[in-house]
């Protein structure tokens, strides 16, 4: 199997280092200090389950590499329609694109069923520009449940969970589902072949759409926002509006706000990936989130104030700290 990880950032890098380890052809597209420090010394990861370095092959240039089985895209949301230059001599025919985004997906509604099918989401594929450079049938959904962070330039910090459920948007268990599956677990990862992966997506996006935003505007860790009796309360307002679009879209979200909040405080003083974000200047990922999930709510004409509310004030702070 010959896998490329394009964004090899905390995730990426931490997928194509248990790749390597469990024996794919692997390749590292990076830039900056942190692809000199993997050419130099390979990605090394640090972590509770036993720390350890891959020697994977790292590049700033994906025509270096070419032609992959599979992209694991590692790059922001707000990155894909310009990826296009770096995406391109990775694909033949088949590649399969594994994207582990947060929030709704570009290819939510296709193989959808039902009166939404094919629908365009305006907030993630502003006029199709991402699904002209990354075509849906090539995607594989991926919803990361593992929190990592880059403690310096090759060092990857695993901080918990080892699990990245994938699926295909039509429903079906395909095979390449299933090889990639298999090079993951071999990597040492959970990597678990979804029937329906839009409920992992829900239930990933119940903790994303609450915590990551307020968190940025707060300046605040998960665990200071459990323990926050007003914040919490925004929060499982939030989560609440959340779970009413997703069973307007029919999907059964198979969490209770509850459990989500207990698993949230568990992770203890971890800043969001929006607050890493805004502290190091760089664009805030509220699309695919927030403004995402509002115009789901249009589409399926349920009340969601305290997203739009949320929504408003951190767009504001996103274009505050762009300028």
């Amino acid at each position: 199997m010959k896998v490329a990880v394009l964004g090899a950032g905390a995730i990426g890098a931490y997928v194509g280092a248990a790749l390597h380890r469990a024996g794919a052809d692997t390749h590292l597209v990076a830039r900056g200090p942190h692809l000199a420090a993997m050419r130099r010394d390979g990605v090394r990861v640090l972590s509770p389950r036993g720390d350890f370095t891959a020697r994977a092959h790292a590049t700033d240039d994906p025509a270096e590499i070419g032609p992959v089985d599979f992209v694991f895209l590692g790059l922001k949301a707000n990155s894909y329609a310009a990826c296009g230059p770096l995406l391109e001599p990775l694909l033949h025919s088949t590649t399969a694109v594994i994207a582990a985004q947060n929030g709704v997906p570009w290819w939510y509604f296709h193989r959808h069923g039902g009166p939404h099918d094919g629908h365009r989401v305006e907030s993630v594929d502003p006029g199709g520009a991402v699904s002209a450079v990354l075509a849906p049938e090539r995607a594989i959904g991926c919803v990361v449940y593992a929190a990592t962070e880059l403690e310096g330039p090759g060092v990857v910090r695993h901080l918990e969970g080892t699990r990245f459920s994938i699926g295909e948007p039509d429903r079906s268990v395909s095979e390449r589902c299933l090889d990639f599956s298999e090079a993951m677990t071999a990597g040492g990862l959970k990597c678990p072949v979804e029937p329906d992966i839009r409920g992992d997506i829900w239930i990933k996006l119940l903790g994303n759409i609450s915590f990551n935003p307020i968190s940025a505007l707060a300046r605040a860790t998960m665990r200071q926002m459990c323990l926050h009796g007003g914040t919490r309360k925004v929060i499982e307002t939030m989560m609440a509006e959340t779970l009413a679009v997703a069973e307007a879209l029919g999907c059964e979200v198979g969490v209770s706000i509850e459990r989500r909040m207990a698993g949230a405080e568990r992770v203890g003083d971890h800043r969001t990936s929006m607050l890493q974000d805004l502290e190091r200047g760089k664009p805030l990922e509220l699309d695919v989130l927030l403004a995402a999930v509002v115009e789901l709510a249009d589409i399926t004409g349920v009340e969601v104030p305290t997203l739009r509310t949320v929504h408003a004030i951190s767009d504001l702070l996103a274009l505050r700290s762009a300028a």
